[in-house]
């Protein structure tokens, strides 16, 4: 009987060692997304992989895959709902083909006047509605990534809505993106984001929409004659993972990555506009893009033209969405008209009615 319980209890401790020892591996996230490292989102995920692995002292470990090396645009939701990786920053855009349809609020053209308007947007209730709607999927929201306004590049010049008659202009997957193309008169073309150089440098497309630190990191203004500083839309990223994972992960480890993507998303948003900045001043150093900044009057027209969008869209996006969108422009705009010194506000192009 003592030689059995000996051999019983040793069998025991045994088992316990085998189940500290796989605990002590460290938990592994895969981050993928597809752009390059040295842009805002790439530098966000470096940052939060530095964050998320020294402040779990190594029990986190996230290994980041840059520019499409695990997936492109169209597989890498699905990836991320079969557990195939953890966390990803996609585009808002990625999220109508998924069957909400609301996120597509931030793809209407000139909703955003500014970024105060955007990140109010994004940071209150109809940000935190429009992750809720995520969670039947499979996927938490974790932040909102900011990327910046976007400007049009073609290989001629962009100046007149009547100069994108007849254009093959990509986009990403998205019906405000295809109606917004249309309404200027070209005709959209949906491409993967790791396709577009290759497609502009042969003539597939004529030409695309980015923010600054896109075009320039993808080198695409080395086959785009004419790039026109429009500021007419938006592109940003929402942090999403897998829910089963994230539910599953230890409580206290689950509230270090969250203070940890906190942290990142403030350092993706506060360099965001520093890289467009540079992106800019590169391709301008650079000499092969004639850049042209369209004129307030200009995007007056533009505007006008492209305002029939958000009608087009209240029903599928939602009137309560938009109309949200439209109520914190006038609320920023009513606080900086009361500043100090402040001009007179004028019409601009941006979200009202």
């Amino acid at each position: 009987m003592r030689i059995a319980a000996f051999l019983s209890a040793l069998a025991l401790g045994f088992t316990a060692f085998g189940v500290q020892a796989q605990t002590t591996e460290p938990i592994v996230i895969k981050f993928s997304h597809v752009v390059a490292p040295n842009t805002p989102k790439g530098r966000a995920a470096d940052e939060f992989k530095k964050l998320a692995e020294a402040r779990t002292n190594g029990r986190v470990k996230v290994e980041v895959y840059p520019n499409s090396q695990l997936y492109k645009d169209r597989e890498e939701i699905e990836a991320l709902q079969l557990g195939a990786v953890q966390i990803l920053a996609p585009s808002l855009s990625k999220f109508g083909p998924l069957g909400v349809r609301a996120f597509e609020l931030f793809d209407l053209p000139y909703i955003f006047p500014n970024k105060e308007t955007l990140y109010r947007v994004m940071d209150g209730d109809v940000g935190k509605r429009l992750f809720a709607m995520l969670e039947p999927r499979g996927i938490i929201g974790l932040a909102y990534w900011d990327n910046g306004f976007k400007q049009m590049s073609a290989n001629r010049p962009l100046r007149r809505v009547e100069d994108f008659k007849g254009l093959k202009m990509r986009i990403q997957s998205s019906k405000v993106l295809e109606a917004q193309m249309k309404a200027l008169g070209a005709n959209p073309q949906v491409m993967a984001f790791s396709e577009v150089y290759s497609a502009l440098q042969q003539g597939v497309v004529d030409g695309t929409e980015n923010p600054m630190s896109n075009l320039f990191t993808q080198k695409m203004h080395e086959v785009q004659k004419h790039l026109t500083i429009s500021d007419h839309g938006y592109l940003g990223y929402a942090v999403i993972v897998n829910k089963k994972f994230w539910d599953g992960l230890p409580a206290d480890i689950r509230a270090i990555l969250d203070k940890a993507m906190v942290d990142a998303t403030e350092f993706e948003r506060r360099i965001a506009q520093q890289e467009n900045d540079d992106s800019l001043a590169a391709v301008r150093r650079a000499g092969t893009t004639e850049i042209y900044v369209l004129p307030y009057r200009d995007r007056l027209v533009w505007h006008k033209a492209l305002l029939p969008v958000h009608k087009e869209f209240e029903d599928k996006i939602g009137r309560d969405f938009i109309q949200a969108a439209y109520n914190v422009a006038a609320a920023v705009e009513r606080e900086k008209s009361a500043q100090p010194g402040s001009p007179a506000p004028k019409e601009r192009p941006g979200a009202t009615r």
